[in-house]
């Protein structure tokens, strides 16, 4: 099922069964002067308020004081105490966590990157270290990337595959009708068969 323009969407329901980017969510929301900051849960719940004819706007961030926080509790805010990926948070949850070797995972990465674009000023380190031990969710990485990773690689590992000359360009025709549809985000030699005119047209320049 080819993906529709944003525009010929009816319904919610239609809109969901189609795999959207981040990025494309903030775009759509930008356009309708909808909130667009978040994570894309977040933005689903924009989109599907949208439909039902409410409007969530944009909030206005807060002014925050930059004065430095000297001394980092579980209480700190991390908008409060200016949070960064840097050594000396690094060692606060390395002491928390008692991980020599401690290292941010992507949850708390994409947390922490919302909390700042919302200016959710009641965020703590505490909050961070539960979403680190997967206790809490706040914003989720975007997985996006590494389906992509993930297909591509399957793709060239596939032997029949090399009949193609740039097989990146190949993975990338096959996983564009991928993405617009509500297909699974996976490769499959089945897949491949059955979409491999559209590949080729696609590789020589052919409009499909």
């Amino acid at each position: 099922m080819q993906r529709p323009d944003f525009n010929d969407i009816k319904d919610f329901e239609q809109f969901k069964r189609f795999y959207w980017y981040r990025e494309e969510l903030i775009k759509i929301c930008k356009a309708y002067g909808l909130k667009h900051d978040g994570s894309k849960i977040e933005l689903y719940k924009v989109i599907e308020a949208y439909f039902s004819g409410e409007r969530i706007l944009p909030q206005k961030k807060k002014k925050t004081s930059k004065a430095s926080v000297t001394e980092l509790t579980l209480d700190t805010g991390l908008i409060e105490c200016g949070f960064t990926f840097g050594n000396r948070f690094r060692d606060f949850f390395k002491k928390q966590t008692g991980e020599e070797n401690f290292k941010f995972n992507v949850d708390m990465v994409a947390s922490a990157k919302a909390v700042k674009e919302n200016g959710d000023e009641s965020f703590t380190l505490k909050d961070l270290l539960d979403i680190y031990y997967g206790r809490k969710t706040y914003a989720s990485y975007d997985r996006s990337a590494l389906q992509w990773n993930r297909f591509v690689k399957d793709f060239c590992s596939d032997e029949i595959t090399a009949v193609y000359d740039e097989r990146l360009k190949a993975a990338a025709a096959l996983w564009k009708i991928v993405r617009e549809s509500d297909m699974k985000k996976e490769y499959s030699r089945e897949l491949l068969d059955k979409y491999k005119d559209e590949i080729e047209k696609k590789q020589e320049g052919t409009e499909i």
